[in-house]
């Protein structure tokens, strides 16, 4: 019987994004609507890996299934690491994708290509509760380097990914295919390291 497994979001971009990184686990990977559609986790840590553990934690108490959670986000060099951790609600709690990054361009507009360095970083925990052994967790790193461009390009992903240039490939990350992306975005990076303390966590 495969081990189920519950994300932690309610982002429906991130949420394919994820369920297609876990690909090849022997697991049955359901959404947050789709165990528990009335449950909500206020996101109020001061790191990624602090929104990242309350919501897997809480999550997994509540609903007794291991949750995989990841807090994630933009940080610009120029802007001392903003928006960081409220990346997400840059523009406002009810901003779009759109209006975020929009606010990034605009505080930006001054800045030389050469002070124009970013990173997406992301942080992913996994949550096991365990009435027998006791509850576990693992936690997993990812990082993307990368610029901000001066207009936004592309139309696929989501988030700031119009935005975010991917100098290795010459192209915003909103230009990449998904197979792309999947290969050297954070969450892609974080997502993979999971993946191998997964398996030893849910064998041992």
């Amino acid at each position: 019987m495969s081990q189920k497994i519950v994300l932690a979001t309610k982002n429906k971009g991130k949420l394919k994004e994820m369920q297609k990184l876990l690909t090849g686990l022997d697991c049955a990977v359901f959404s947050l609507d789709e165990i528990a559609p009335s449950l909500t986790v206020i996101e109020d840590g001061k790191s990624f890996f602090e929104n990242a553990m309350k919501k897997a934690k809480e999550i997994a108490t509540q609903t007794g299934v291991l949750a995989v959670a990841d807090d994630s986000g933009l940080e610009v060099d120029a802007l001392g690491g903003a928006p960081g951790i409220y990346s997400a609600r840059f523009a406002g709690e009810d901003a779009s994708d759109q209006d975020n990054y929009n606010k990034l361009l605009s505080l930006m507009q001054d800045v030389s290509e050469d002070q124009r360095t970013a990173r997406f970083k992301a942080v992913i925990v996994a949550y096991y509760p365990d009435a027998v052994h006791g509850d576990r967790w693992i936690r997993s790193d990812g990082a993307c380097e990368g610029k901000i461009t001066l207009q936004p390009m592309g139309g696929k992903g989501f988030g700031y990914d119009p935005v975010f240039f991917v100098s290795e490939l010459g192209r915003t990350m909103a230009e990449l295919e998904p197979d792309e992306k999947n290969a050297i975005s954070h969450r892609a990076k974080a997502m993979k390291g999971l993946k191998d303390k997964l398996n030893a966590l849910l064998n041992s």
